[in-house]
């Protein structure tokens, strides 16, 4: 009798084990499978090339739409004081700090172009020679890959964490903010080609162009989209209460010598001249169109693998240089890129699903006012230029009986020494820096000088300090890093430019919107590094190799 009592007891508790063991393999499976939905299929990264942190306050109440930039605001993350950790703030180093987390000491991107110190010429940023064109017959164009980022991406993490299943792709009007942003390992990566009037991409990504970007160059939007010509979005005294005049002598022309304000005629370029474009509107529908086409015929967002869209709108950056911040063409831009964005936000509703989705917008830079803009307000400003400089520092070393060759290169306001003439001639480096450094720092436009090498003592605030710092690599960096003061400005005498420490250049904005992501406001001082761990902390994946960024906490559910 203790037998079969004890043989039953054994069997009610081994299967009330099992089915406590289903259960909890069950809770298992389901919390799984929660944990995967809790992420978004599709993550967007938007970059609008060269856009200060104060636009979207400054032209809100002339917003048409509330699901553009304003939808950042109303759903999602604002974080307000996100500055650019290091030097120069340009796109190529712009749009790598956003996607690695990192700096150029670590990802290499030491600007747009650099002077390569091993091999002792100027190398472009994305230059890549073992790779083709695809879809142009302008071969040097499409010669471009990711082979200079010396770190991964956020891209190249979404493939690691997913077995490279997840569909990664780059997209922009210029080629650096296509290829940089997409990373290594991604799907592809398209860019315009100004010459045809067609994106293109490289045989890095593969042997042909996707059928769905060929059957988008056959549409020739350009053409189309020139026949719109450039009108204003709201009434002419909205744009004269809110900004420069329309018409400057400081701005530059680059329709042509005789259209100097609104309305701009464009039909004049159809079949003609496709660059033109870029410096509209419309460069923007063209980014946008092409996304549209990537999401759904790459059927990205569609599983709960996490795809990741990179999308670098240029156009601002190419009005903005022409035309200056405070200007008529800035502030149409921009109301027009609003509204394309609410067409893009409700297209990733439909498309993707509202619940599905995580949108990050941010800057790779901003941009210094037009220098005589400010010298007529009173402010700071003047010009620069590197030429002048290396003529005057090649002048100043012949009359000291040196040779003027002894400097290699200045760009990016970084001074090149020549090192293999330095060693034969037995000219000591830190001759040449006290000589330089001390010849320059007479300019009235030159703050400092510094040795880049030894920049974590010199004798600037720490903040600067670290900037260079952050820059500095041995390869791709000068020797001498020129700072200028406040409102100079190194270019002509019609338009601007970025690239400096300064406010102006280097505040960002930065928003945030979609799954997981908190309805706040962000106050303190944040870095353009923050973003990629922010990212990977969502998702719960390894962030960039080189990432010295922090999450921003505060942004995530």
């Amino acid at each position: 009798m203790r037998y079969i009592l004890f043989t039953c007891l054994s069997l009610f508790l081994l299967s009330s084990n099992a089915q406590n063991q289903k259960s909890l393999s069950s809770v298992k499976v389901n919390a799984s499978k929660q944990t995967i939905t809790q992420k978004p299929r599709l993550v967007v990264g938007i970059i609008v090339d060269q856009m200060r942190w104060d636009y979207v306050n400054r032209f809100k109440p002339f917003f048409k739409s509330s699901s553009g930039f304003t939808r950042f605001i109303n759903e999602g993350a604002t974080v307000d004081n996100t500055l650019i950790p290091y030097l120069p703030t340009v796109t190529a180093s712009g749009h790598a700090c956003v996607y690695t987390g990192s700096v150029p000491a670590l990802h290499g991107i030491a600007g747009n172009e650099w002077y390569d110190n091993v091999k002792q010429k100027k190398i472009y940023c994305v230059e890549d020679a073992n790779v083709q064109t695809i879809g142009s017959s302008n071969n040097a164009a499409g010669q471009m890959s990711p082979v200079n980022v010396w770190t991964t991406t956020l891209g190249d993490e979404f493939k690691l964490a997913s077995n490279f299943r997840s569909k990664v792709f780059g997209i922009s009007l210029k080629d650096r903010g296509a290829i940089i942003p997409a990373g290594h390992s991604a799907n592809g990566a398209f860019w315009y080609d100004s010459k045809s009037g067609n994106f293109i991409s490289s045989t890095y990504y593969g042997k042909s162009l996707p059928t769905w970007v060929t059957n988008y160059n056959n549409l020739h939007r350009p053409d189309s989209l020139y026949n719109l010509d450039w009108n204003l979005s709201l009434p002419a005294s909205v744009y004269e209460a809110n900004c420069d005049v329309d018409e400057n002598k400081y701005e530059s022309t680059p329709f042509g010598k005789e259209a100097k304000h609104f309305p701009y005629a464009l039909k004049s370029f159809i079949a003609k001249d496709y660059g033109k474009i870029s410096t509209t509107p419309y460069g923007n529908s063209l980014v946008e169109e092409l996304a549209k086409q990537a999401i759904v015929n790459e059927a990205m967002g569609t599983d709960d693998i996490t795809d990741l869209l990179a999308i670098s709108f240029s156009s601002p950056d190419y009005i903005g240089h022409s035309f200056g911040p405070d200007s008529w063409e800035t502030m149409d831009g921009y109301i027009k890129l609003d509204e394309l964005l609410a067409d893009f936000f409700n297209y990733l509703d439909k498309q993707v699903g509202k619940d599905n989705y995580t949108v990050f917008l941010t800057a790779d830079h901003a941009v210094a006012n037009i220098p005589a803009f400010n010298s007529k307000h009173q402010l700071p400003a003047g010009l620069s230029s590197e030429a002048a400089i290396k003529n005057e520092i090649s002048s100043m070393l012949t009359a000291k009986g040196l040779n003027a060759n002894l400097i290699s290169n200045i760009s990016e306001d970084n001074i090149h020494f020549n090192h293999p003439l330095m060693d034969s001639l037995h000219i000591s480096q830190d001759v040449l820096i006290d000589l330089i450094s001390s010849y320059l720092e007479k300019k009235p436009e030159i703050l400092q000088v510094v040795d880049a090498r030894h920049a974590a003592s010199a004798p600037i605030p720490a903040s600067l300090r670290e900037r260079v710092v952050n820059s500095y690599s041995a390869q791709r960096s000068g020797d001498l890093v020129i700072i200028n003061k406040s409102g100079y400005v190194d270019g002509f005498a019609t338009g601007t430019s970025h690239g400096t420490l300064y406010n102006y250049d280097a505040h960002i904005p930065l928003l945030f919107f979609g799954k997981g992501i908190k309805k706040t406001s962000v106050h303190r001082e944040t870095y353009m590094t923050d973003i990629a761990p922010t990212i990977t902390t969502l998702l719960g994946i390894q962030m960039p190799s080189g990432s010295i960024g922090k999450p921003i906490l505060e942004v995530i559910q």
